[in-house]
């Protein structure tokens, strides 16, 4: 497809997950479609910047992802599995009539070809459903769409192959229907808001588009499942490698000068307690030799509640186009963006929760992790491996050629 479109783009306001769409929103740009954003008004520059024409979060609440409490006063004191069920009630779940709301809007006044939408935009899957246009989900965490033959997502199991395995995986199932019955009452609830009628797609399943899913990441990162519900295509990493644009801290120059292996902590952008992961990590490797490389994961804040050792260096973010090649190994908290670039890049993991909630049992995991991927190349040797995988891909530029090969086919059909 050469004509122009009219693409929209629902993001959710996040930095993990505006990172890899403002990628995807230069590429449509570059390729000389016309592109709007939906998202939070913190993030409207730099989409404007990008090419693209900011619709913000107005009937949605438009929240601080560093001060979630403030808008979702529910999430209040609360970590761990009460907190992500919690979050995917108040926050994702109960905002998705507003965001269907103010996209609707954003329809009638000026009408799009094809809504391009975060996999965790209840809202858009909402307002196609309104609307009666194509929906592609680009999938910017690991896919958790429910299949046929596997367990439920977010539980780190494999499909079964065995009769035992299937009998537990069916339980897993019952258990999660029960203990999710607030948020599929709250997206039936939603639905009925937003003027459409009863389905028996579940809250999980209504995340992904059945037209097109354009998944972060490379099948072999992926179980290994009977079959995939619907049309997933895999694109690679959601970066255009362009630079991050993100300064080097002052201690920049002093770190390329140190002869000692370099380790990276993220805490991430999510759940940004120090004291998860940070903390652990430092009184872990605090006395072994290797740098510290810590990124506290909020803008405009380096600073950490707790001493940090000698070997340790501590900034906001950090220029991963320039800190990835150079270093060892990652310890992170499992964010899909951090992992896929560390791989990229051929670079080890060292991946503990995000809710570490025993700081000295985490200490003496990440410490015996850190020493056995350090110590044995096989785990770069397979990190190299996914690195090649993943450099085949130009995942921004592939979301907008599958885009165009969808739009074409409503086209000739």
């Amino acid at each position: 497809m050469s004509d122009m479109a009219e693409v929209m783009l629902a993001v959710m306001p996040f930095a993990g997950h505006v990172a890899p769409m403002r990628a995807v929103a230069r590429a449509f740009a570059a390729a000389g479609h016309r592109v709007r954003v939906y998202t939070g008004s913190v993030h409207a520059d730099a989409f404007r910047a990008d090419g693209a024409e900011p619709v913000l979060w107005e009937r949605a609440p438009d929240f601080d992802e560093n001060d979630l409490p403030a808008t979702f006063p529910r999430l209040r004191g609360r970590k761990g599995p009460r907190q992500m069920m919690v979050n995917v009630e108040d926050l994702f779940v109960r905002t998705g009539s507003a965001q269907c709301a103010d996209l609707t809007a954003a329809f009638d006044a000026r009408p799009w070809d094809v809504l391009v939408a975060d996999g965790l935009s209840l809202g858009a899957h909402l307002a196609a459903e309104r609307t009666g246009t194509p929906r592609v989900t680009v999938s910017v965490v690991p896919l958790a769409t429910p299949s046929p033959g596997a367990p439920p997502p977010g539980l780190g199991l494999q499909p079964a192959t065995s009769v035992l395995g299937r009998l537990r995986d069916r339980a897993l199932w019952a258990a999660l229907s029960a203990v999710s019955r607030p948020i599929q009452r709250a997206y039936h609830e939603q639905r009925a808001i937003a003027g459409l009628p009863p389905t028996a797609l579940t809250f999980q399943e209504a995340l992904y588009s059945r037209d097109l899913v354009c998944a972060s990441g490379v099948e072999q990162l992926e179980y290994p499942r009977p079959q995939w519900p619907g049309r997933i295509v895999w694109v690679g990493e959601l970066t255009d490698h362009a630079g991050s644009g993100i300064q080097e801290p002052a201690w920049w120059p002093e770190s390329l000068a140190d002869p000692r292996p370099v380790a990276h902590v993220t805490q991430g952008t999510q759940n940004v307690d120090p004291a998860d992961l940070i903390r652990p990590t430092f009184a872990a490797l605090g006395r072994q030799r290797v740098q510290l490389a810590v990124a506290t994961g909020v803008r405009g804040n380096s600073e950490l509640p707790f001493p940090a050792p000698p070997n340790a260096r501590v900034a906001d973010l950090l220029p991963y186009d320039r800190l990835l090649p150079r270093i060892d190994v990652m310890v992170t908290n499992g964010g899909w963006g951090g992992v896929l670039a560390a791989l990229h890049h051929g670079v080890p993991l060292v991946i503990a929760g995000g809710d570490l909630d025993k700081p000295e049992v985490a200490a003496r995991v990440v410490l015996r992790a850190w020493r056995r991927v350090s110590g044995s190349p096989a785990y770069r040797t397979a990190a190299q491996r996914i690195g090649e995988a993943l450099r085949q891909h130009d995942g921004p530029r592939e979301v907008v050629e599958h885009t165009e090969a969808l739009l074409a086919e409503g086209i000739e059909r």
